[in-house]
């Protein structure tokens, strides 16, 4: 794992838990509130101890394998976000009903990539257990369909309820809510569990109301595990997604080098590249595959993808920092992205980078409607989109030799400029604070030669210092 890529466990574990949220078309916070009650249905059950987090954890990552059977959800239902929802609700129509009788497939796709993520984490076995058969139901009817009672965990029939409870009441009414859960009784969980839900149901969400108070979580959960993990599985929704959000971490991080960027800079832009993705769990898969222009309501829901990614970053306080970088990655320099619409003057070097590395990105990748293309093919069409406004220049310049493998940028310069390309290349990395060595290691130079250069910068702009030249630079668009 790369040190960079490293994040807390627990903050893993929530941007899973968000990204199943909204693919299940559920509030941001939905597996959060019946992580709580599955808790409390646990330590009312059993008193407090260590099934307590194991419930708690379950709760939190039960529709963490959603985004692998996306595709088949869209498929089955014609809306695997939409479908999905109504699924949780119980307003599913009869055709919906009836196609759900062919979901035991996607069931088990879902389980076996949920147990894997915890095998991935490194969480404890009655977690990956609980979510390897977190479907499974008390008379056998569940998926994969391997276990009945009284076989199936104790804490499959405790996520089960919480999941149960919180949905139905919040869509339905407590009361709707208590007398499904009562119809189900010794079929989908114990009449016991259920009962002991039922008489504490009240009591329970009155406390969903109230602030949770910051848990002092174990040093287990403090351990880091990688981020990429996360990207990978918000990849998962779309097939031909896979390993993108790699990809553009990748490419962003090492265009954001030869751009000169600080390394702390760099690390958040390689985080903010991997989880850049987390709204599109919101959008239909219908819409992803699309070929050609999407109606104005599909195309609202795409410039939404950047305001759910905001949304569930600013509730993990790790991922605060990258994901307000993420919530950037659409905006244009003209004003004309999403989804804030924000121009230049609000960009800054970290949005301009990301903006042009996943347009490069898609641009090289193959996509349902056509074919990848060729890397001078992409290097014309972001170029044009530069000069028409809407890509900072320089940062798709870094971004094409980030993905050339090169050691330096090709400057962006003007035809009348007074600085050769190498005094261009070199001014860039002083105005950003780089030393002469600093940027002869960059450049594969000698810090004399650097030092050369530099004097013939100030003489060509009549400036005896650094920053003098920096501004007098930009006012004239040399850099």
């Amino acid at each position: 794992m790369r040190e960079s890529d490293g994040i807390e466990l627990e903050s893993a574990i929530l941007c899973l838990s968000v990204v199943g949220d909204l693919s299940m078309g559920q509030p941001t916070d939905q597996s959060r509130r019946a992580a709580r009650l599955a808790q409390m249905l646990a330590q009312s059950c059993d008193g407090a101890g260590e099934h307590t987090e194991v419930a708690r954890q379950v709760s939190l990552l039960r529709w963490s394998g959603c985004t692998a059977n996306a595709e088949g959800f869209m498929r089955l239902l014609g809306d695997d976000v939409g479908g999905r929802n109504a699924m949780l609700t119980h307003t599913l129509g009869a055709a919906g009903l009836r196609a759900m009788r062919k979901s035991a497939p996607l069931a088990q796709v879902h389980c076996e990539v949920a147990g894997d993520i915890a095998q991935t984490l490194g969480l404890s076995a009655p977690v990956e257990l609980g979510l390897r058969h977190v479907f499974e139901q008390f008379d056998g009817e569940g998926n994969p369909g391997e276990l009945r009672h009284p076989d199936v965990p104790q804490v499959v029939y405790q996520v089960l309820l919480a999941g149960d409870l919180e949905i139905l009441a919040r869509v339905h009414g407590l009361d709707a809510a208590l007398e499904w859960i009562a119809s189900q009784a010794n079929r989908r969980y114990p009449a016991a569990l259920a009962a002991e839900l039922t008489r504490n149901a009240v009591d329970w969400l009155d406390a969903l109301r109230q602030p949770q108070t910051a848990d002092s979580h174990s040093p287990a959960l403090r351990a880091q595990v990688p981020l990429t993990l996360v990207g990978d599985v918000i990849d998962l929704k779309v097939p031909w997604l896979a390993g993108y959000s790699r990809r553009s971490a990748e490419l962003v991080r090492d265009a954001a080098r030869l751009w000169g960027l600080a390394e702390p800079a760099v690390e958040q832009l390689g985080k903010a590249a991997l989880i850049h993705g987390v709204g599109r769990a919101a959008v239909p898969n219908r819409i992803w595959n699309m070929a050609g222009p999407l109606l104005d309501g599909d195309l609202e829901q795409v410039r939404l993808v950047p305001y759910w990614t905001s949304r569930a970053c600013n509730q993990i306080a790790e991922l605060a920092a990258p994901g307000r970088i993420a919530a950037n990655a659409y905006e244009r320099l003209d004003g004309s992205g999403y989804f804030k619409g924000l121009d230049g003057d609000a960009l800054q070097p970290e949005h301009r980078l990301l903006a042009a590395a996943l347009a490069w990105q898609a641009l090289r990748s193959v996509r349902p409607w056509r074919p990848a293309l060729s890397e001078g093919d992409a290097e014309r069409l972001i170029l044009d989109e530069a000069a028409q406004g809407r890509f900072d220049p320089r940062a798709c310049q870094a971004v094409i030799a980030a993905a050339r493998g090169e050691r330096a940028v090709a400057p962006c310069k003007t035809n009348d400029s007074p600085l050769s390309e190498r005094e261009t290349q070199i001014l860039q990395r002083i105005s950003m604070g780089g030393s002469n060595k600093e940027v002869a290691r960059q450049l594969g130079i000698s810090p004399s030669t650097v030092r050369t250069h530099v004097e013939s910068v100030f003489r060509k702009l009549q400036c005896t210092t650094r920053a003098a030249a920096t501004l007098k630079a930009l006012t004239l668009g040399l850099i």
